[in-house]
């Protein structure tokens, strides 16, 4: 569960990482799309960060052991 709990924390911190750099060049992050902005970065990266980080502190009062 401590594994399960780890990697979700650092796809999180993998998408923010994406998110600033996606600021700064949208093409970087978003070199499949036919326009890239800044706002699509926003919800793109900004979304799957939130939820990831949603779901670890979600694991984190989920206890399987009992």
């Amino acid at each position: 569960m401590d594994f399960l709990r780890q990697l979700v924390l650092y796809i999180s911190l993998m998408c923010l990482l994406f998110l600033f750099v996606g600021l700064y060049k949208p093409w970087a992050m978003l070199w499949w799309e036919h326009v890239q902005n800044r706002r699509k970065v926003i919800k793109l990266y900004g979304t799957i960060g939130l939820i990831c980080y949603a779901i670890y502190w979600a694991l984190y009062f989920v206890d399987l052991n009992d």
